[in-house]
């Protein structure tokens, strides 16, 4: 494994970029570091806890990576940087912890988003232990980010170039990483006997490059199961899950009033997740996550397995 050229970029050093609202980057822009030109405010409900949230993405310097700040915490350090070494759990969620034990939850949906419209440096203040789940994808955190001027940065993004593969497998599934000479996701869902013919096998790539990831990727709600709902509940967990937030199925059906918003919108989702959980590596990964059934906690892993694996010097 060995890093890219991270030198300076030939662009000017602070540049608004003009772009119509909800669209992302032009493609050439994606190997510059940008920052949002304005805080960014959302509000909402944490999918677990139930308790409402104020969460806003505050503009930062180069190389200053994405870090949440718990401003409800006084008495101990607060700040929490987005990366895979700070993983704390990976239940139902990916949650990310320092060295206090200060943590932030439900982390994986607005890294997404952030990586997604090409936001590497970014100070976020949360007054709460969780992310918002907003409609359960990341849709409304695209939207609220790009209503601002990214602010273009006078150095290259962080990049790392995959030169050996490494795999990790659960009960559920598998993921990899693998060479390849961009930047690609590619992922497979292949449902059990629980979804009882609601679906079959779905598929779904995107490659930061050459994909738009507000279209493709951002609205693709979270999923699961009524009983599971019903279980979690009775147990005091998923308290800000609804029908507004989540897809929620029951006997082979969809209960939300409107449906799937795609055919394929549970794959999709699966892959909003890995984009978000594989953004804490801290660099473009240029190569190719390949997985079928993913979840947090092998994506975890397989981040872990890499950096164990091969050394950065």
């Amino acid at each position: 494994m060995y890093l890219l050229d991270n030198g300076p970029s030939p662009l000017p050093s602070i540049a608004p970029i003009q772009r119509n609202v909800g669209s992302t980057l032009p493609r050439q822009s994606f190997l510059d570091q940008h920052t949002v030109s304005s805080p960014v405010v959302f509000h909402g409900v944490g999918v677990h806890s139930g308790k409402a949230v104020c969460m806003i993405v505050h503009p930062a310097a180069i190389d200053h990576g994405i870090i949440f700040e718990r401003t409800d915490i006084e008495d101990k350090p607060n700040r929490i940087k987005a990366s895979w070494q700070m993983v704390h759990t990976t239940n139902m969620c990916t949650t990310i912890a320092n060295h206090a034990g200060v943590s932030v939850a439900t982390v994986e949906h607005i890294l997404a988003a952030l990586f997604g419209v090409g936001i590497v440096n970014a100070l976020i203040t949360i007054d709460g232990p969780e992310v918002p789940i907003m409609d359960g994808c990341s849709e409304e955190f695209c939207q609220g980010l790009l209503d601002t001027h990214l602010i273009r940065q006078s150095k290259r993004r962080p990049r790392l170039k995959i030169a050996t593969t490494v795999r990790v497998e659960n009960e559920n599934g598998w993921a990899q990483l693998s060479p390849h000479d961009t930047n690609l996701f590619s992922v497979q869902f292949t449902p059990t006997d629980r979804y009882a013919g609601l679906t079959g096998e779905q598929f779904q790539q995107f490659s930061l490059f050459e994909d738009d990831f507000t279209s493709l990727v951002s609205r693709a709600r979270t999923f699961g199961f009524y009983e599971d709902a019903q279980k979690l509940w009775a147990a005091g967990l998923a308290k800000g899950a609804s029908l507004e937030n989540t897809v929620v199925i029951h006997n082979g059906a969809v209960m939300n009033e409107n449906g799937l918003r795609y055919d394929d919108e549970l794959v999709r989702h699966k892959l909003l997740d890995a984009i978000g959980d594989m953004a804490l590596a801290e660099y473009v990964l240029i190569g190719h996550y390949d997985a079928c059934n993913p979840g947090h906690t092998l994506n975890y892993q397989l981040l872990k397995k890499y950096f164990d694996t091969v050394s950065l010097g």
